[in-house]
């Protein structure tokens, strides 16, 4: 695959909540506004791009019996530089994104890409393939955050967008509002592909 094919995987074909099914704990969790899912998306994304680019540098020179944990290490060192810089800038967005910051250590997203690509590939794909995958997870999370502020509170990126008469579901900010949000989402982007499929069987 070229370096446009890897980075552009990660935005539809492979984006990481919708397609691979992972990094669903933050998603569910932290996406109750816009700004939240964004902020957690480009900590995410910033540690995705780094730990992929080290990985790749030193897959040579990481022994296979102790490769896991030695990707952990290297993801846990970029972890910990957003963590810091979240504290100094963006202490607020730092507050409520809480223990999910350092969870990212654990993402299974990360260490997959990780395990999957970045240690059998060379630091521009690897770059690449992180740089697409984090900016499709970011984007995933910023749309599933902006659909649950905007019908659970009635703004959008903390304006008021909604009428005056308008009842907020509050639901909607709640963990079950995430499910539904997250299953509306998943079913627009399976029928999306459904007719993209049907187009291209018919050319």
């Amino acid at each position: 695959m070229s370096i446009k094919d890897e980075f552009t995987k990660g935005l539809w074909k492979t984006i990481a909540p919708f397609r691979l099914v992972l990094g669903l704990c933050p998603t569910l969790a932290v996406t109750t506004t816009g700004l939240n899912g964004f902020g957690m998306g480009m900590a995410t994304t910033f540690v995705l791009v780094f730990s992929n680019l080290f990985v790749s540098l030193l897959r040579k020179f990481i022994p296979a019996q102790v490769r896991i944990a030695s990707f952990i290490v290297i993801i846990a060192s970029f972890v910990v530089i957003v963590e810091l810089v979240m504290q100094a800038w963006f202490y607020q967005l730092f507050k409520i994104l809480g223990i999910f910051i350092p969870l990212i250590v654990v993402n299974c997203i990360i260490l997959g890409r990780a395990e999957a690509f970045a240690s059998k590939n060379n630091p521009i794909m690897s770059l690449a393939d992180g740089l697409g995958i984090g900016l499709g997870f970011t984007i995933s999370l910023f749309v599933l955050g902006s659909i649950r502020e905007l019908l659970g509170s009635g703004t959008l990126l903390d304006i008021p967008v909604m009428w005056s008469s308008f009842e907020p579901f509050a639901f909607m900010l709640k963990p079950p509002g995430a499910f539904v949000a997250l299953g509306i989402l998943l079913a627009l982007m399976n029928l999306i592909s459904q007719r993209q499929a049907r187009k291209g069987g018919a050319r």
